[in-house]
């Protein structure tokens, strides 16, 4: 902050950005009715918040102490005593039946990346963490979206992993500069890594055998996905639909770039997007 700066009160200084203009999802939300953006917006504003704790929230203890509020914030609000900083999501519970265990699955999740860095999780502890970043926010973003619960809470289950795991491959590469290797344990023994590093498992010639493993995952995820989305209520699955649509054309993308470095990074264009979106019904 420069010396001429106005500081801002404390409650504004916690106040995470919104979504940028450019993403996926927040085009995604712009198709939702203004309440049920607005709802979208506010636990995306949670999970931005914890997230920016699990990765720069300073020293381990910082990052505990930070996290522990945010869980007692969470009981308070719950308990009809919410913090400032949760107040927007007053709403949405009691409109929408959100549910405090998901809220603190998404604080967990973060934790898991807050006191050591994840290197070569086995694959039950990755399914975990998918399941804590990505699932349980899916979990509260069906309920928002009016799905049945049945239908919704497998849609989370499925979509939430397909999309995380879509990020793990998109990322692999800055992920290994932060010390971070999210490639599950037992497929990198496979190859003859039996203790990896982030640096060796990337330049590892037969790293693409576990890349291509993971993407077949994602993928198998996403076939369940639009299997659920077919049997779900159209009006209630357009920011599914196009946040699933998106990420595909990201793993497509690395798909058809390949594994072997250097990996330039991908990003599908805008008109990829539109194609998809128009394929798909949802503009």
């Amino acid at each position: 902050m420069s010396a001429t700066a106005t500081p801002l009160p404390a409650d504004a200084a916690e106040a995470p950005a919104l979504p940028a203009k450019s993403s996926s999802f927040y085009t995604a939300m712009r198709l939702l009715p203004k309440d049920r953006r607005e709802a979208m917006y506010a636990v995306y504003a949670f999970c931005r918040a914890v997230d920016d704790v699990a990765d720069d929230g300073g020293a381990a203890e910082v990052r505990a102490a930070e996290l522990d509020r945010w869980r007692a914030d969470i009981d308070d609000l719950y308990a009809g005593r919410p913090a400032a900083r949760v107040r927007d999501l007053v709403v949405p519970i009691a409109r929408y039946a959100l549910r405090r265990e998901d809220f603190q699955a998404v604080i967990d999740g973060m934790a898991m990346d807050a006191f050591e860095d994840i290197v070569a999780p086995d694959e039950d502890t990755l399914d975990l963490y998918c399941d804590r970043v990505a699932s349980a926010v899916g979990r509260l973003s069906v309920r928002i979206f009016g799905l049945p619960e049945d239908l919704g809470i497998r849609l989370a289950h499925h979509e939430g992993r397909a999309l995380q795991l879509t990020n793990i491959l998109r990322d692999i590469d800055e992920d290994a500069e932060r010390g971070r290797l999210y490639l599950p344990r037992e497929r990198l023994a496979a190859i003859g890594l039996t203790t990896p590093t982030p640096q060796a498992a990337m330049a590892h010639p037969r790293i693409g055998e576990v890349c291509a493993a993971v993407a077949a995952q994602a993928e198998a995820h996403y076939r369940e996905t639009w299997a659920i989305i077919a049997k779900s209520p159209r009006a209630a699955t357009k920011a599914p639909r196009l946040m699933a649509a998106a990420y595909r054309l990201y793993l497509d993308e690395l798909l058809k770039r390949g594994w072997s470095p250097p990996r330039a990074r991908v990003k599908p264009g805008k008109l990829a997007l539109l194609s998809v979106a128009l394929r798909h019904g949802i503009v």
